[in-house]
């Protein structure tokens, strides 16, 4: 019931550690703990390894693509072209950044991830051509509902939307045909005081009436945790910081540990809650007053 979700601006490591990330973190260590996870790893546009580089160290994984659209729409073709044929299974578009929001952590630690990130996988030419890296790009604030058209013109994967956390974009997801929608805030990095994930998540869940899948993105950090989100209603949950903090920690067999420690709490949860299967887990399990 996990995925790893997209913490991959790794441009800020070392080449050592940038490549352990890589492994680590598409769909973890070397994809032999996901594939016996069973988990699903989402690579996002602004990864710092190339995509190649990313199949080949796991080859065979359950991997999605999140897509930041780009103002260029040749560039959005060319790199939903390209993950298409690398093997990747869904195509995740980005609606919840316009732009970057204040992230004030990133001012006073002078982080500028615009200057300081290179990208491999953002310097396709218009003739298809690869530059060797490419910096941070601009994201198009124009993206609304009627462009889903188009994106859905150019590819046959299932398109899943990201940042989604109220009923009224919901039944637009649904009316625009998209096949699910996470629910996230983005980390809590985009707007102050914007709902927690969670507490956005019956009211998405109820919107969509059981059309289309909806996932669960942001402050999961224990088995309990997802216990909460399946019973309110969540297909799976994606799961990113503390898959970083065991790669900081551990390395690839940090990631292993936390996987393994949020398998064994979710699965604790559920014998104290009563559920022998995951089709047992239900809304009322929770208090809502306790949440």
């Amino acid at each position: 019931m996990h995925g790893s979700g997209c913490l991959n601006q790794h441009g800020i490591l070392s080449k050592e550690e940038q490549m352990l990330a890589s492994r680590g973190m598409t769909t973890s260590q070397h994809l032999k703990t996901a594939r016996a996870a069973g988990i699903c790893y989402v690579t996002s546009m602004y990864a710092s390894c190339s995509l190649e580089d990313i199949v080949g160290t796991a080859p065979g994984g359950l991997r999605w693509f999140q897509l930041y659209v780009h103002p260029n729409r040749q560039l959005n073709k060319q790199l939903i072209q390209k993950v298409e044929s690398l093997g990747f299974k869904a195509l995740v578009i980005t609606v919840d950044v316009p732009k970057i929001g204040n992230r004030r952590h990133n001012m006073a630690n002078q982080v500028d991830l615009q200057k300081t990130l290179l990208l491999k996988d953002l310097g396709l030419s218009a003739k298809g051509n690869s530059m060797p890296y490419f910096q941070m790009s601009p994201i198009d604030p124009s993206i609304c509902w009627d462009d889903l058209s188009w994106f859905q013109s150019l590819t046959r994967l299932p398109i899943i939307l990201k940042g989604i956390l109220t009923k009224e974009d919901a039944e637009l997801a649904v009316k625009h045909n998209v096949h699910g929608i996470i629910v996230s805030n983005h980390g809590g990095r985009q707007l102050d005081e914007v709902p927690a994930s969670i507490d956005a998540l019956s009211e998405v869940v109820a919107a969509v009436k059981g059309k289309i899948e909806v996932y669960l993105d942001g402050g999961i950090r224990t088995g309990n945790d997802v216990l909460k989100a399946l019973a309110l209603g969540a297909k799976c949950v994606f799961v990113g910081r503390p898959i970083l903090w065991g790669l900081a920690c551990k390395g690839e067999h940090g990631v292993e540990e936390v996987l393994n420690i949020l398998k064994n709490e979710f699965h604790t949860s559920m014998t104290l809650t009563g559920c022998r299967s995951v089709a047992e887990i239900n809304r009322d399990l929770i208090q809502f007053s306790r949440l």
